[in-house]
C-alpha cells in the first residue's frame, strides 16, 4: 500500500523554520519541505494529501501560484501578522495534523482570476491569480486611466491612482485597504476597487464572475505596472488589453469546521462587541 505524504512549504522565518523541523521530527518520512521559490509545479510529488503552508498571506500565495493547476488542497498555518489564508496557528497545528492524518477535514473551494494580456495579437501573460490583479502607476504623481469593458460593453473610464480587480478572497487583501467590501469566498462575483478615484462617483463594484473583463490602458499608458497577486510585476506598453475572467482552476483550502471563515475574519479584523 503507498502512504500519503504531506508537503511542507516554509516561510523564511525562524519561528516557521523551527516548527517545520518539529513536524519533520514528529512525521518522518511522512512529509518532504518543498522549495517553492527553485521548484517548478511539475517537481511535486504526486503521493501528497496536501501542502501545509507555515508562513502568512504572501507565503500562502506563492504556494498557491507554485502548485498552478494541480489539484493539491492547500492548509495555511499563520506565522505572519495578517492571515486571512491560515484558520490554523501555531498553537492548533499539532491537533489540526491529528485531524488531517485521519481525514477528518473539510475542502473549501475558492475561485481564482485568469489573467491575460494581448499585445500585437500575441498572448504575453497568462496567469491565474488567487487575490487580485492590480494596475497602477510607478510614478505616483501620474493617474492611471483605465477603461473597462464587461462582456463587450463599455463601463466606464476609471481615472485614479491605480484599479484592483480581485476575487472574493482577495477583497481582504489590497481592496479593502482602497475601501472596497468584504465578500464572503462563497459569493460568485469580482470586484473592481478604484484607487483614489480623481472622480468622486467611481465607486467598488461587484459584478457576477461569469463575467468577461476587458480593460484598455489609455492617455499615456507608460511606466503603468500590472501586478500579481501582489508578488509579479509586468511593465505594460501602449496598447495593451488585460482580459480577466474567473478560472477554470480554483483552490481547495483545508478547513476544520463550516464557519471558520467568520472567525478568521473576526479575529484579524479585530471585531468585538456582542455575543462571542
Amino acid at each position: 500500500m503507498n502512504t500519503k505524504r504531506i508537503g511542507l512549504v516554509v516561510k523564511n522565518d525562524e519561528k516557521a523554520e523551527k516548527k517545520a523541523m518539529e513536524l519533520e521530527k514528529r512525521l518522518g518520512n511522512l512529509c518532504i519541505v518543498i522549495d517553492v521559490r527553485n521548484s517548478k509545479s511539475s517537481d511535486i510529488p504526486e503521493d501528497l494529501i496536501c501542502l501545509i503552508v507555515l508562513g502568512g498571506d504572501g507565503t500562502f500565495l506563492s504556494a498557491a501560484r507554485f502548485i498552478g493547476h494541480r489539484n493539491i488542497p492547500l492548509m495555511g498555518v499563520k506565522f505572519g501578522e495578517v492571515g486571512f489564508l491560515a484558520e490554523t496557528t501555531e498553537d492548533t497545528l499539532s491537533k489540526a495534523i491529528d485531524l488531517l492524518m485521519e481525514g477528518n477535514y473539510l475542502i473549501q473551494k475558492r475561485s481564482r482570476l485568469d489573467i491575460k494580456v494581448m499585445r500585437n495579437n500575441q498572448k504575453v501573460i497568462d496567469v491565474d491569480v488567487l487575490n487580485d490583479a492590480v494596475i497602477n502607476k510607478s510614478a505616483l504623481s501620474r493617474l492611471a486611466s483605465c477603461a473597462v469593458y464587461i462582456d463587450s460593453t463599455y463601463l466606464t473610464t476609471y481615472r485614479a491612482d491605480g484599479l484592483i480587480v480581485g476575487t472574493p478572497t482577495g477583497s481582504t487583501a489590497y481592496s479593502l485597504a482602497a475601501g472596497g467590501p468584504v465578500v464572503h469566498p462563497s459569493v460568485p462575483s469580482i470586484i473592481l476597487t478604484p484607487i483614489c478615484p480623481f472622480t468622486l462617483t467611481n465607486r467598488p463594484l461587484l459584478i457576477p464572475d461569469s463575467a468577461l473583463i476587458e480593460i484598455r490602458l489609455e492617455g499615456s499608458p507608460e511606466n503603468m505596472i500590472l501586478t500579481l497577486d501582489g508578488q509579479e510585476g509586468f511593465e505594460m506598453d501602449t496598447g495593451d488589453k488585460i482580459f480577466i475572467k474567473k478560472s477554470r482552476n480554483d483552490i481547495r483550502m483545508i478547513s476544520f469546521e463550516d464557519q471558520s471563515y467568520f472567525k478568521v475574519l473576526k479575529t484579524r479584523l479585530k471585531w468585538s462587541g456582542g455575543r462571542s
